[in-house]
């Protein structure tokens, strides 16, 4: 049995449940490092960074999440934020804190606000 054509296949769906897990992962050992666990950061921020744009690559293939819209241009950010961690330590816990609360702010908003597109 095929799948509607609106719905991508079941592996794909599995791939996006084995990336969210990986990136779930990646953020739990990026803020353990952070808070003193003796671990290189750049292990957790490298993994939360590859897992987040595997992410951002199958939402944005199965037409989840556009690129142009706040949720898709929060995402951006948020990598952009995980790839700055990874450089620059000393603002890492910062970037940390405030990342964790954007991302539950703009995935748990109204469809409408993380949909929303400026100009339209």
């Amino acid at each position: 049995m095929t799948p509607p054509a609106d719905k991508p296949a079941a592996w794909r769906r599995w791939l996006g449940i084995g990336l969210r897990c990986a990136h779930l992962a990646g953020v739990v050992l990026l803020g353990a490092t952070l808070h003193g666990a003796p671990l290189d950061l750049r292990i957790g921020a490298v993994s939360t960074l590859l897992s987040g744009a595997g992410l951002l690559a199958v939402e944005w293939a199965d037409a989840r999440i556009r690129l142009t819209e706040l949720a898709g241009a929060v995402a951006w950010l948020k990598l952009a934020a995980v790839a700055w961690m990874a450089l620059d330590s000393s603002s890492a816990l910062a970037l940390f804190w405030l990342l964790l609360m954007v991302s539950g702010l703009v995935s748990h908003a109204p469809r409408r606000l993380r949909h929303w597109r400026p100009g339209r």
